[in-house]
């Protein structure tokens, strides 16, 4: 398949002059790109799939978003390039989106007028398949490897790392980079780029599968827009009138293509055009736009996540409850430990707005009447006193853990102790429902005549509104950060692409 006016144009030049010892260093110096690379490839994600429904429902490809990409993808390409994509110049990399035109490495992609709305659908995840093999084998990459409980990683730098490494060597040790590895590197480089564009729907045309070597890239198209700048005049000869030499020219017929223009050093106009009016400025706001929708997403997982746990754990009645328990002890009385609502010794008002309605419920497991009460524990302890009583104290393996307190009978039914915030007795399933309230609470369940030997079946629950809001101020974070993101990002784009 030729190359041929292909759409995507990858150039380089070897620098004469590499020094020997500097790509030892190149991990470090380089480290700066690569963190503002980080979050440029975050935007340049985002902006992905903001271009991809542009493409499905207008089949154009939104021009500020490409000219960004683009920038995204030479930038990354200048890097590489200086460091381990090539090690083919030691000249430091420009922090730009821009083409530059002296630096040694070129990146060029044409602006497609209009884009298939079908094809992309399917060209990032299908069609371009068997070219993410040769990709694969090309830049490397890491594989698992899943054998019972050991999980093994192999990681591999791929032949573009392999051959850099061995064109290094030969430099550190002849003082040159051969150019039989360098132009092997480049054609790798070459296809893992165009792979790239047509993997970012910047173009419908797939790329060949065809290995093109050397720093410069067969393509004969040059991707300009516009009159081409007037000849300068030679140092020495009168200048020349454009004006007069198009007049003298003669006519070109109607099939007469225009000419080629193949220079090399020379940035195209309309790869740059565009890209020069990201500034600074608007390239922050997309950026930080970018970071802020990728944050609403982990905020709406969370949000759905904690969702679905809160309609999980409640049961019919709205209740979250813990587990059925058997609760047995000789002795007259089971209390529960204090349970504490609010801080110590202060009133918490909002209790009730956080916690909602508690409930307990028990059922005896012999034949007699259960009675359970609520009260404060200061209340409950003075009633207990002088009674002997177990108290839970926790639970190890599931199985409460009591405190028993030796002591007589309680000298009064419990219904008559005026002490209970609520309270409940009879046979069978007992339910007691409460408005929880800020305090030190004391949870007691025992026989009506207060004969000892207590076996129950019980559980404990709350309504806890407070759980909504746990999904629901993540979820209007998100809701937030996406319309703040969307407006940094749609803010940037329009000024972006004004002329």
């Amino acid at each position: 398949m030729s190359t041929a006016g292909y759409p995507v144009r990858v150039d380089a030049r070897l620098d004469p002059g590499l020094s020997r010892w500097l790509w030892l260093v190149k991990w470090l110096l380089a480290i700066p790109h690569y963190v503002v690379l980080l979050v440029l490839w975050a935007a340049f994600v985002v902006l992905s799939i903001v271009a991809f429904f542009a493409i499905l429902f207008t089949g154009h490809y939104p021009r500020a978003i490409f000219d960004f990409n683009v920038g995204v993808l030479r930038w990354s390409w200048r890097v590489g390039y200086y460091a381990y994509g090539a090690l083919g110049t030691d000249r430091y990399p420009p922090f730009t989106l821009d083409e530059v035109p002296d630096y040694p490495a070129h990146l060029e992609v044409a602006y497609p007028e209009k884009l298939s709305r079908g094809l992309v659908l399917v060209k990032t995840w299908l069609l371009a398949l068997p070219h993410y093999l040769v990709v694969a084998f090309f830049a490397g990459g890491s594989l698992a490897l899943v054998s019972g409980d050991n999980r093994t990683r192999i990681w591999s730098s791929g032949l573009i790392g392999l051959m850099v490494l061995v064109g290094a060597v030969v430099l550190l040790v002849t003082g040159r980079y051969p150019q039989s590895v360098f132009d092997f590197v480049l054609g790798m480089n070459r296809w893992v780029l165009r792979v790239a564009a047509y993997a970012s729907l910047m173009t419908d045309e797939y790329p060949p599968f065809r290995f093109d070597p050397g720093g410069d890239d067969p393509s004969e198209a040059r991707m300009t827009i516009g009159t081409p700048p007037p000849p300068q005049p030679i140092e020495g000869q009168p200048p020349v009138d454009s004006t007069a030499q198009q007049a003298a020219a003669p006519p070109a017929g109607p099939t007469s293509p225009p000419p080629a223009t193949m220079a090399q050093a020379a940035p195209p106009a309309a790869a740059t055009a565009g890209a020069r009016k990201w500034t600074g400025g608007r390239i922050v706001s997309v950026v930080a736009g970018a970071v802020l929708l990728a944050g609403s997403l982990g905020l709406l997982a969370a949000s759905a996540g904690l969702g679905v746990l809160n309609l999980a754990s409640r049961d019919r009645a709205g209740f979250v409850t813990t587990a059925s328990r058997t609760f047995a002890t000789s002795t007259s009385t089971i209390a529960s430990s204090a349970v504490e609502v609010g801080a110590s010794g202060q009133d918490w008002s909002g209790a009730r707005w956080a916690l909602g309605d508690a409930r307990v419920r028990a059922e005896s497991l012999d034949p007699r009447p259960v009675f359970i009460g609520v009260a404060r524990t200061a209340d409950a302890a003075a009633w207990l006193a002088g009674v002997d009583h177990s108290t839970v104290i926790g639970f190890r393996d599931g199985a409460p853990v009591y405190r028993d307190v030796t002591g007589g009978t309680p000298s009064a039914p419990p219904e008559q102790a005026g002490i209970w915030a609520a309270s409940v007795s009879g046979t069978g399933p007992q339910e007691l429902v409460w408005p929880i309230e800020s305090s030190d609470w004391t949870v007691v369940v025992m026989h009506p005549d207060g004969s000892p030997g207590v076996i129950v079946r019980a559980d404990a629950g709350a309504t806890l509104p407070v759980l909504h809001w746990l999904w629901l101020a993540p979820l209007v974070v998100a809701l937030v950060l996406i319309v703040a993101g969307v407006l940094l990002v749609v803010l940037a784009i329009p000024r972006a692409g004004r002329t």
